[in-house]
């Protein structure tokens, strides 16, 4: 469906949509949710709730609102789960200063949770997962393998440690990100979610103007994630995310089969790739470090060629 005001529709696989309200403001809107990744029903909210509000930090909004989607299986749990679900969602809408307005609920039998989220941007100010260019360097803010380790913990194979530092991950808003954002030249942005690294990398292409060289050794990983890729503990939508992109990629032979795992994995509340210019690039880096995105690092640049490609080097 068209429509003047609609400034990023569904023709555009974004991360979230926007309408113009009016010429110096649009409302940012998206919707997420899921089956529970940990145990815990506290973190379990916390995590869908800032897996949620990551699309608008993505575009480069301001998330003000939000609204629960909940599926409870009411006669096979019981609603103490479900408050607890409720408190950790709430109290990171709390963090974020989002308002909880309402929300949906219908009996399941498999249990979800998530967030429909709405933001503010002005329309001059939006970033899409496209529009990345020659010479720009894309920093990622979170590290990978919380798929991997998500199934370890499944099959009882995690360790503890390896564990918390993943829902640490999970549980962390983009948002200290996302402020850091408006004051560079950032010309793309996107989250990496459920299609990993290099399917996102993958969008940032667009229509195959510009390839994106990914330096390896530099890519941060959560501890233990590679070990686990390693005895085969990976989700199948890694696989899946493998199918489907690899096309794209080059290099891929000199890549270890437990890296490439790493690489591919579908990741629930990751961080943020921001396409920064050249000139921008040290300084936006180190301004995330202050502020406390800690494992932010640069981890790859725009090429003109080839065009259409993702060269892991």
């Amino acid at each position: 469906m068209s429509h003047p005001n609609l400034l990023v529709g569904i023709e555009h696989i974004d991360d979230a949509g926007v309408f113009k309200i009016r010429d110096d403001l649009a409302l940012v809107q998206t919707v997420d949710f899921f089956t529970p990744i940990v145990d815990d029903p506290y973190t379990f909210g916390q995590i869908a709730a800032a897996n949620a509000l990551s699309d608008v930090y993505a575009m480069g909004g301001v998330p003000i609102t939000a609204m629960n989607l909940v599926a409870f299986p009411i006669h096979a749990m019981e609603i103490e789960v479900l408050r607890e679900i409720l408190k950790g969602g709430l109290d990171k809408m709390r963090e974020a200063e989002v308002v909880l307005v309402g929300g949906h609920s219908i009996e399941d039998q498999e249990l979800k949770y998530g967030l429909a989220v709405t933001g503010l941007i002005h329309p001059d100010a939006i970033l899409t997962n496209t529009g990345a260019v020659a010479g720009d360097w894309i920093i990622l803010t979170k590290p990978l393998g919380t798929g991997i380790i998500n199934t370890a913990q499944k099959g009882g194979m995690a360790a503890p440690e390896a564990v918390q530092k993943a829902i640490e991950v999970m549980t962390e808003l983009n948002r200290k990100a996302a402020e850091v954002m408006k004051g560079f030249r950032v010309h793309a942005c996107t989250d990496v979610t459920g299609f990993g690294l290099l399917g996102h990398l993958s969008e940032m292409l667009g229509a195959g103007k510009i390839g994106i060289k990914i330096a390896l050794d530099a890519v941060p990983i959560l501890p233990q994630a590679e070990e686990y890729a390693g005895m085969g503990l990976v989700p199948g939508g890694a696989r899946r995310n493998r199918e489907f992109y690899a096309p794209k990629v080059q290099g891929a032979k000199g890549c270890t089969p437990s890296l490439l795992d790493i690489l591919y994995d579908p990741q629930t509340s990751g961080g943020l790739l921001i396409a920064v210019a050249e000139e921008d690039a040290e300084g936006i880096l180190r301004f995330l470090q202050e502020v406390g995105v800690k494992d932010a690092r640069t981890i790859a640049e725009v090429v003109a060629k080839p065009k259409g490609r993702l060269i892991l080097s």
